[in-house]
């Protein structure tokens, strides 16, 4: 018997057994690089900043982030730095800015590296920072960017794919939100998000929702609905990432245990091999439906978040199962279809996942999760385990949700904090510099396109702290221009450093140069991940020195400038500018003004011209939070 064979023969016994039967939590000791607990870094260092204490160290070889503590005394207690994300508080490498913090007080310091396992032991030796006041102008800093080196390519992470609510959203007929045809502007969302931001795929809850999927009084699978949905889906160009959830209530042992205000049900099957035999049986349809070649290009990814509770009422071991059965259900149609997991809360359960897979030799293309509130941790050393292990190829990583909250109806959503925060996400997972190690990730999927989204009650009102990065009526939020300025850079990356008071943690940069020089990018932006300072803080205002090497001695180049921050491109400033009383939505009148406001700031800022060694440099203001685009083009 080969050894694949064995396997499934393994798994075959295994989903025999009941789905109410209690299964073992994975036990003994993790054997995957990142699930054991790992040194405190070496050379912690700390730097008194304005409005912040900066924090370095030495990365440890298998760590997936750090975390920081913080004490009022040298002796303690040292508790982990919350910054108010929501969500996990380790952070994928160095430096830190701690910005809670108060002039002139002093504070202690230790850092821990970061596994599935969870932190590792403290440093015995704490490092102490004081931060310092700001004085009559912003601290200075300089953006060096070297326009003469060759541009690598800049792979776009942040718009391989993105979140958005169900799809059958899609059909919806009747009145939505504000009075707004939801259909329409959910379909117009997603060709938004298509043609300004890039984006190629989009993530949804829900493909086995009752609208989509019928369970017959055969025993067979009635997809009319999905029909109806993905046809309308794929009209936009976009390709669906096809996750299989929730529980048909035919199929689930407890067709009660739903969540959000569509119901969507949260339950392990009653058997495993129905299951299988739905994924199959979808696999199979979409394939006649939209050709096998088609299909062989999307994503399947097993489940949502049954990590947590209101998402699954089984345990880990379960999940495994789910996961096993639907992936050799979808394989066995068709090998190429790429499909993966645990599309967990938390960045958690992505090793144990990996580890399953290597003992019972269950294929696994990529690896998903999830983190709200912060930048993406760093799970290469876990695929990278995965991969020598096994000898297969090294699974992809896909944040299949991020965003600057897990919380609904959150002021931060609609605020210009987020915009900033959106650019070092994206930069965290790109690699601090061309010449680094590679991206950290394949894909970082911002949740959600559109304020059209339901999970916990409909919008109540235009502004109302929603996931989108558009409103309903399909306004600009802040976090949209983020991405629209990624999208905006030109030709490939090159080098862009950042020195001087918050260096590359409050203050960081991406530079691009077309081929043939006669283009060059700076984005730069200042944004610290303490929520405390959503609504700004002046001591972290900054004035950034841009100084541009490489380009052509003595050339001419004409400047534009486009500016995000709480006076530009700002749509929620807008509306709370206008005198609209107490209403929630905006009149004829207003939606008028509002959408001739929806655009990115931009203007001219006339002609430089670089020295006799190819340089030049231009000075602009940096308010945290905010963000600055400067495009250069040869005259």
């Amino acid at each position: 018997m080969t050894e694949k064979n064995a396997a499934r023969l393994d798994w075959e016994q295994r989903i025999g057994l009941p789905s109410d039967l209690p299964l073992a939590e994975p036990g003994g000791a993790p054997k995957l690089t990142g699930t054991a607990r790992l040194p405190a870094p070496l050379g912690l260092c700390s730097e008194d900043g304005t409005g912040h204490v900066l924090l370095d160290w030495e990365p440890v070889e298998g760590a997936l982030g750090y975390l920081v503590h913080r004490a009022d005394t040298v002796d303690g207690p040292y508790e982990p730095l919350d910054h108010r994300g929501g969500d996990v508080l380790a952070v994928p490498s160095p430096p830190y800015a701690d910005t809670l913090v108060e002039p002139g007080q002093g504070y202690w310091y230790k850092v821990a590296s970061w596994t599935d396992a969870g932190p590792g032991a403290l440093p015995a030796e704490p490092v102490r920072g004081c931060p310092k006041a700001r004085g009559t102008r912003p601290p200075a800093v300089t953006v060096e960017v070297d326009a003469g080196a060759e541009p690598v390519p800049l792979p776009p992470v942040w718009n391989r794919m993105i979140g958005a609510e169900h799809l059958s959203m899609l059909l919806w007929s009747e009145p939505g939100p504000g009075g707004a045809d939801v259909a329409k502007e959910y379909g117009d969302a997603l060709g938004i998000v298509r043609d300004e931001l890039g984006v190629r795929t989009v993530r949804a809850h829900g493909t086995f929702l009752p609208e989509c999927v019928r369970v017959l009084d055969d025993g067979s699978f009635d997809f009319y609905g999905l029909d109806t949905v993905y046809d309308r889906f794929l009209a936009t160009g976009l390709k669906p990432v096809v996750e299989l959830s929730f529980m048909p209530a035919e199929l689930a042992l407890d067709p009660e245990y739903t969540i959000f205000e569509y119901k969507g049900i949260a339950s392990v099957p009653r058997s495993w091999e129905r299951w299988g035999e739905l994924c199959r049986a979808l696999t199979v349809h979409l394939r006649e439906r939209y050709g096998a070649e088609e299909v062989a290009t999307w994503e399947f990814e097993v489940w949502n978040e049954a990590n947590l509770e209101v998402f699954w009422n089984g345990n880990q071991a379960q999940y495994h199962l789910l996961y096993e059965t639907a992936v050799r259900a979808v394989k066995g149609v068709d090998a190429r279809i790429r499909v993966g997991g645990p599309g967990s809360a938390a960045a958690k359960w992505v090793g144990p996942l990996l580890e399953y897979c290597r003992e019972h030799d269950v294929p696994i293309d990529f690896v998903s999760t999830h983190t709200y509130g912060n930048a993406p941790l760093d799970f290469r050393p876990e695929t990278r385990s995965f991969a020598e292990a096994t000898g297969l190829p090294e699974p992809e990583i896909l944040w299949t949700e991020w965003g600057v909250t897990p919380t609904h109806f959150h002021r931060v959503n609609d605020s210009v904090f987020s915009a900033p925060f959106v650019l070092r996400g994206m930069k965290s997972v790109l690699g601090v510099s061309p010449a680094s190690q590679g991206k950290s990730a394949d894909a970082l999927a911002y949740w959600v396109a559109t304020d059209h989204f339901e999970e916990l009650g409909r919008p109540p009102k235009l502004f109302h702290g929603g996931f989108g990065l558009l409103t309903v009526g399909n306004l600009r939020k802040p976090r949209f221009w983020a991405l629209r300025m990624l999208s905006q850079l030109e030709g490939g990356r090159v080098p862009s450093t950042v020195g001087g008071d918050g260096a590359e943690a409050l203050v960081e940069s991406l530079a691009t140069r077309t081929d043939d020089g006669a283009g060059i990018d700076v984005l730069c932006w200042n944004g610290t991940l303490d929520q405390t300072k959503t609504g700004g803080a002046a001591a972290l205002d900054r004035e950034a020195r841009v100084e541009v090497n490489g380009l052509t001695p003595d050339a001419s180049y004409s400047v534009v400038l486009r500016r995000v921050d709480e006076t530009h491109s700002n749509i929620k400033a807008v509306w709370d500018a206008m005198d609209a009383g107490h209403n929630d939505w905006p009149n004829e009148r207003q939606w008028s003004e509002l959408r001739a406001a929806d655009e990115l700031f931009e203007e001219s800022l006339g002609t430089v011209t670089a020295d006799a060694a190819g340089s030049l440099s231009l000075t602009v203001d940096l308010p945290m939070p905010g963000i600055r685009a400067l495009r250069l083009t040869r005259a």
